[in-house]
């Protein structure tokens, strides 16, 4: 199964040097409550759940949880390029492991549909906000074709909200 993103590259993580501020405000976006790792198990979940309804639908969040699991990919390597770690925490800096207490667990197809909008609202928004404190411009670049794949997802699952709404 491929993942459901945009027809574009990403920029290369390799050229990246050491630069621990950028590293510490994408770290929010990895593997945090609101991160790429909650986006991916929430796909993952509601996947098996939509099965029971539409197969295609299921497959289009299947899809785009692999999408997250790139851009989990991408963005660690980047951290490590960075100088940070990319640790399973809660919220970056703290002691806290990451636990799945923010995952949707809804299963009728409009609920997991909304919660999955407002997860990419969300992905949107905080990716925006990190562009707005980054100096760094191959981060930057990185983080605005990440934005590119969340915009599609949304469209995407809004389009499908609109057959179970």
């Amino acid at each position: 199964m491929k993942p459901l993103i945009c027809d574009l590259p990403y920029p290369s993580v390799e050229t990246l040097s050491k630069d621990v501020r950028s590293g510490q405000i994408i770290s929010f976006a990895y593997a945090t409550l609101r991160g790429e790792l909650t986006a991916t198990l929430q796909y993952t979940y509601h996947h098996f759940y939509m099965g029971q309804t539409d197969k295609d639908d299921a497959q289009t969040l299947m899809s785009i949880g692999i999408a997250e699991m790139k851009h989990i990919e991408i963005l660690g390597e980047a951290m490590l390029k960075l100088g940070v770690s990319p640790k399973y925490m809660q919220c970056p800096n703290t002691q806290t492991y990451y636990n799945a207490s923010t995952v949707s667990q809804a299963v009728t197809p409009a609920k997991m549909l909304m919660d999955d909008v407002q997860g990419e609202m969300n992905a949107i928004a905080d990716y925006q906000k990190m562009l707005f404190i980054l100096k760094n411009e191959q981060v930057e670049a990185l983080i605005q074709r990440i934005i590119l794949d969340e915009q599609l997802h949304l469209e995407t699952l809004k389009n499908m909200l609109k057959k179970y709404s």
